[in-house]
């Protein structure tokens, strides 16, 4: 039976997977900065409409002229995670509320309640900053965290999952494996998309019509350049966004490799529906991913293809924590453990 904070727990996490999706299309339409200021817009809680508040924002905002498309893209995503930040506040106080009761998670809850306030002032870091690349690649990161936190909450609470049996620790090593290789390449995606590098190259496979391109890793990969004045649009050189455009597409090999070796695997152990599911997010991630080189970047596949990349960590994030909690549940039922501490079995954490 679903522990209680179950199903808020799973409201969140699917307001947190819309919150990615409307952050990936605010980046896309250009509308990073579409309010000058935060966490208002021309210090007002909407986009200014009337010929009173245009006027209060041409002479407190000249440089920043009303785009109201752009503005409104910015707060609708700014109003859906602040009600996902409300969510989970009471996801955190209903766990300290319930702390003392078995399988009752505190720790994660209140971890993603910091997590959710750091998320915040990255937001307002990403419009006082101008979009540096390194604040709003961590904004994205940080969104992805939020997301996959929210959904380890709602597996802990749901208890609805059929045990695994125990499995290799091999399998479980590679699996971690699979999880940090996706990670990466979220960040490298990120890191793609703030520096505006998703069409230094047009082709494939080859780039520029050559497999290994004029690059400029040191400029692409300068993590400590300077802040300012603006990032939209980027700023660097051609050279750059082709080094960052291809070391996105080598990790997109590496990461498939993995995941195919870890979907065999999986099936070998008779988890056959896990390996289904990992190479379906797999495939529709790649699929995505070559039809942003192909077509351009159209905005619908390039909103999919971030809405692919947080289904492929899930379901890494579902995978690892089958695999762990089968391991915990094969040690708790080891006869040896078991008689040393008859209440072990109540306490583990994956439970």
């Amino acid at each position: 039976m679903a522990k209680p904070g179950y199903r808020l727990a799973l409201f969140a996490t699917a307001l947190a997977l819309l919150v990615v999706m409307l952050g990936a299309y605010t980046r896309l339409t250009h509308a990073g900065l579409g309010c000058p200021d935060w966490p208002g817009c021309y210090g007002f809680i909407g986009v200014p409409q009337s010929a009173e508040q245009l006027a209060h924002a041409e002479q407190h905002y000249p440089q920043a002229p009303v785009e109201a498309h752009k503005g409104w893209n910015e707060m609708v995503h700014r109003y859906f995670a602040g009600s996902l930040g409300l969510l989970i506040l009471a996801l955190a106080i209903q766990a300290l509320r319930r702390r003392g009761e078995p399988g009752q998670p505190l720790k994660l809850p209140l971890l993603l309640l910091g997590l959710v306030t750091l998320q915040a002032a990255f937001g307002m870091w990403t419009v006082t900053l101008k979009l540096w690349p390194q604040v709003v690649t961590a904004h994205l990161l940080g969104g992805f965290a939020t997301l996959s936190l929210l959904l380890l909450l709602t597996l802990r609470l749901s208890a609805r999952w059929p045990a695994l049996p125990a499995l290799s620790v091999r399998l479980r090593r590679l699996a971690a494996l699979g999880l940090l290789l996706v990670i990466g390449q979220i960040a490298l995606g990120g890191w793609v998309s703030s520096n505006y590098a998703a069409v230094a190259c047009v082709d494939l496979p080859t780039c520029h019509g050559q497999w290994w391109p004029a690059m400029d890793f040191a400029n692409g990969f300068h993590l400590t350049q300077h802040i300012g004045p603006n990032y939209l649009g980027g700023q660097l050189d051609s050279d750059a966004r082709t080094a960052i455009h291809m070391t996105h597409r080598l990790g997109a090999v590496l990461v498939t490799l993995v995941l195919l070796l870890l979907a065999w695997q999986l099936k070998r152990h008779g988890q056959a529906r896990l390996a289904a599911l990992l190479l379906l997010a797999l495939a529709g991630q790649l699929s995505l991913g070559i039809s942003n080189v192909l077509l351009q970047l159209p905005l619908a596949v390039a909103v999919a293809h971030n809405l692919g990349g947080a289904v492929l960590l899930l379901t890494l994030v579902s995978i690892n924590y089958r695999l762990r909690r089968a391991s915990v549940m094969a040690v708790a039922a080891t006869p040896e453990r078991s008689s040393q501490d008859p209440t072990r079995s109540a306490q583990l954490p994956y439970a």
